[in-house]
């Protein structure tokens, strides 16, 4: 339970690592994404997933 926290919790540090350091850009970033198609993003969330899964397949 502790290593998922944890892993929690660096998956915070580094969403918050670009509206920290470029609000402009996370801004006009966040704006074009929202203006995608339901297609696009589930390309994206299932490649996210697959990225995901590898990492933790190779490191883990």
């Amino acid at each position: 339970m502790s290593t998922l926290l944890l892993a929690f919790g660096l998956m915070l540090v580094i969403e918050g690592l670009l509206p920290f350091v470029a609000p402009r850009v996370w801004r006009e970033t966040f704006r074009r994404v929202t203006e995608l198609a339901d297609g696009q993003l589930r390309f994206m969330g299932l490649t996210s997933i697959i990225i995901g899964l590898a990492l933790i397949l190779l490191l883990g």
